[in-house]
């Protein structure tokens, strides 16, 4: 279990709050020019699976990463511009269109659209998925212009932290938030208990595969409770652990290709020659990171990272794209913070990379699985209340994804992005494609205030990164057949 999840897990677990389904509300916030911006909510409703479940699917067992899950959501965030969208195709037929293959989408994957019991499956009653239109007083292109993370968290429909399961808990919620020009915002907040990124990222592709008719051969959902099968256990017993709160800064940083190849290149070595752009980015944020934890602090001390890892294709046979759950590990890098430079950051990166799938992957597959998940956790709350270093925890799950290619019928997306959580959760970095789809990344990196003050003037920071540069978007006219460069229109 990643070392985000833990934190969750441990210090959350009873503090959830879901925007009710019953209610309707108002929400404002302000976006980065400070003009108002409302959003309304229009309606909120119940989505059922258009075909029942068969009775012999009617239970799907939680694997035992699953069961130790904390029952917090997963989001994702598709922004599409009006551009790309036929005019004639009205506010109501679109919402329509999405609801009604929704509910072809959740006969396929019947599982979300069911309710957990005893934390050791999924009754799978077709009890159903929350659905939420809202409409918004302005422009996409207002919004895209300075992407703001903290507005972002407006277009989905649920909070992220955990609560307890119950009879009003649901596994999925999804929003449509339609813009005045036309553009759309579709928000899905997935549960934990049940998938990780790449669970939600292989429901939003089905989801939108019904959407344009072809999504009935496309999925089969596989059960990975097989290979770690789920276990009887009341609780885990963990050590009552406070988490210090910090007041913190979310801001977004855009790599282009062509900079980071740069970077690949001054981060190889005789131990990596040939760095992940994964690597190299990642290891950029956390040396200067680490030097604006350092300069502010006045001391030295270990820097950590914690990396989450998909380990789908690690396990032994390699478990299918579509396994449905939580199939998300994690390893931890660390440096002395006297010696944090990228070369050597890069090789720690892939050497713990390497130790994680040698070793821990085969230990989860053994019948004391819970036992070697249970001294992963004492491992891991020791870092996270250690006061002797500096953790940092990164994922870039959503790397790779062809996130840009989920069409529901009204064209590519414009942005995709990942709405993040509490503020108050420091020295968490969150890499996603950028939408060029030529190897350029953005990251999200939250830190503390005066962390954030120095990081996002560091000089070498900022030889490879923009510093949350407007959306500019290549748009197809359905008018004039041709492509041109544009944000004016949404």
């Amino acid at each position: 279990m990643p070392l985000h999840y833990l934190r969750l897990f441990v210090s959350t677990w009873k503090h959830f709050l879901l925007k009710s389904p019953q209610h309707n509300h108002f929400e404002f916030y302000e976006n980065l020019r400070g003009t108002d911006m409302k959003l309304h909510i229009v309606s909120k409703e119940i989505i059922k699976p258009s075909s029942p479940t068969p009775d012999d699917s009617k239970h799907f067992r939680l694997s035992l990463l699953d069961q130790l899950a904390p029952p917090s959501y997963e989001s994702l965030l598709l922004f599409y511009h009006s551009d790309i969208i036929d005019h004639r195709v009205s506010v109501s037929d679109r919402s329509h269109q999405l609801k009604k293959s929704l509910s072809d989408a959740l006969t396929r994957f019947y599982p979300l659209a069911g309710r957990i019991k005893d934390n050791l499956t999924i009754d799978c009653t077709d009890s159903g998925a929350v659905y939420v239109e809202a409409q918004i007083n302005c422009r996409l292109a207002d919004f895209l212009e300075k992407p703001d993370g903290e507005a972002a968290r407006k277009f989905v429909p649920a909070e992220f932290e955990a609560k307890q399961v119950n009879a009003d808990y649901f596994l999925l919620l999804v929003q449509s938030s339609f813009f005045n020009c036309g553009g759309l915002a579709i928000g899905v907040c997935l549960s934990h208990k049940i998938a990780d990124a790449a669970t939600l990222s292989t429901f939003v592709k089905g989801w939108a595969a019904a959407s344009l008719g072809s999504g009935q051969a496309v999925f089969r959902l596989y059960d990975p409770s097989a290979l770690l099968p789920p276990r009887e256990f009341s609780s885990l017993m963990l050590p009552d652990v406070n988490f210090t709160k910090d007041k913190c800064v979310i801001k977004r940083f855009v790599f282009d290709a062509a900079k980071i190849a740069a970077l690949q290149t001054i981060s190889a070595s005789t131990g990596v020659q040939q760095p992940t752009r994964e690597e190299a980015v990642t290891a950029l944020i956390w040396k200067c990171a680490t030097n604006a934890s350092r300069s502010n602090s006045g001391y030295s001390k270990l820097s950590v990272l914690s990396q989450c890892v998909n380990i789908r294709e690690k396990i032994v046979p390699p478990l299918p794209d579509n396994s449905v759950g939580n199939l998300v590990g994690y390893f931890v890098a660390q440096k002395d913070e006297s010696d944090i430079e990228l070369q050597g950051l890069v090789h720690e990166l892939r050497k713990e990379t390497q130790e994680f799938s040698k070793n821990y992957i085969n230990k989860l597959q053994r019948e004391d699985a819970l036992e070697v998940i249970t001294e992963h956790f004492k491992d891991a709350i020791s870092i996270l209340i250690s006061h002797d270093l500096e953790l940092y925890i990164s994922s870039n799950l959503y790397c790779n994804s062809l996130l840009y290619e989920i069409n529901f019928g009204w064209g590519k997306p414009t942005w995709v992005t990942i709405p993040r959580g509490s503020r108050d959760q420091k020295n968490v970095v969150q890499l996603v494609d950028a939408r060029k789809g030529d190897g350029s990344v953005e990251a999200w990196v939250s830190l503390r205030e005066e962390d954030m003050a120095l990081f996002e003037r560091d000089e070498e920071l900022l030889a490879y990164a923009s510093v949350n540069p407007q959306c500019v978007v290549k748009i197809f006219s359905l008018e004039s057949s041709e492509f041109q460069l544009s944000t004016r229109n949404c």
